[in-house]
């Protein structure tokens, strides 16, 4: 993948425009999730209370469902419902569960802590619809959309409603962390250090707030009382060790943890099902983990 994307010249997101980056990011991530799996039900539905759009995959079944409340990747910056339509219909499948997609408001047009914000009013919300089984809610999220996981299970715990579990991402846990992934992801042609720094500039206005733990969630006080967690990371990853660093927070605090590092995998390899082993394998891992968590087969 980074051999083809040198010998093709893909350009940097951060070296183009706003409008640019946000289009060229869901053409990768749709030319590299494969084909498009079908589900029972794909609905898009706009919730004025919320004044958010919602995507609900449902698979086949009945009455109120299980459910994925997903916070879709693209470092607060970028991405939309759409950069998450291949991990959604996929998990639905594998999980046998609702998901339920939010399209949160971006930066830096809508900077910290919007997202964050809209995130857990979203998903208190769903935990209260008629179509959702209220006692298994889990929420999770890939890249920054693992970020806000991990910010709306602190507000959820503190504020409701009560989660069944988390699934982090690869997520950004630490504003300006200098860990030894950090400062090895200096790849031209990969996500690196200089993507993650051009992310966290469109989205906090002052870099004060980086040590708010809605922010950097490995800040928080206490990790306790939150909802179990599965955390996947990637070896060549920037975010890898601070991911890694959240998932020993989390274990030391109580919480039933499970971290997995997919070795030989990059950043977003979560969303590339259709071009890596390694993305059909997390995702697989992902929906075993929450059959459990749901109490399924």
């Amino acid at each position: 993948m980074r051999a083809q994307r040198a010998a093709d010249g893909v350009p940097q997101l951060y070296t183009q425009t706003l409008a640019e980056a946000r289009a060229a990011d869901l053409a990768s991530i749709q030319a590299a999730g494969g084909e498009v799996e079908p589900v029972d039900s794909v609905e898009d539905v706009f919730v004025d209370e919320l004044g958010l759009p919602l995507r609900i995959y449902r698979p086949l079944g009945d009455g109120p469902m299980p459910t994925l409340v997903y916070f879709f990747g693209g470092g607060w910056t970028l991405g939309s419902i759409e950069t998450a339509d291949g991990i959604c219909r996929r998990l639905a499948n594998a999980a046998g569960c609702q998901v339920i997609t939010v399209g949160y408001r971006l930066a830096p047009e809508h900077p910290f802590p919007t997202a964050v914000h809209d995130c857990h009013r979203a998903t208190a919300w769903i935990a209260k619809a008629s179509f959702v089984d209220p006692e298994r809610v889990v929420v999770g999220g890939d890249s920054a959309g693992g970020n806000l996981t991990a910010a709306t299970t602190l507000l959820a715990r503190d504020n409701g409603p009560a989660l069944a579990g988390q699934l982090l991402v690869y997520p950004n846990t630490l504003y300006g962390s200098d860990t030894p992934s950090m400062r090895a992801g200096v790849d031209p042609h990969l996500f690196n250090q200089t993507s993650v720094n051009w992310y966290w500039k469109h989205y906090l206005t002052d870099p004060a707030q980086g040590v708010d733990p809605l922010a950097s969630p490995l800040l928080a006080d206490s990790h306790a009382g939150l909802p179990p967690a599965l955390v996947i990371t990637a070896e060549y990853d920037p975010l890898r060790d601070e991911g890694e660093l959240y998932a020993e927070k989390l274990s030391a605090a109580g919480v039933p943890t499970t971290l997995t590092r997919y070795d030989g995998m990059v950043h977003g390899f979560f969303a590339m099902s259709g071009a890596l082993e390694g993305g059909r394998r997390a995702i697989a891992e992902a929906a075993t983990w929450l059959r459990e968590i749901f109490g399924g087969d």
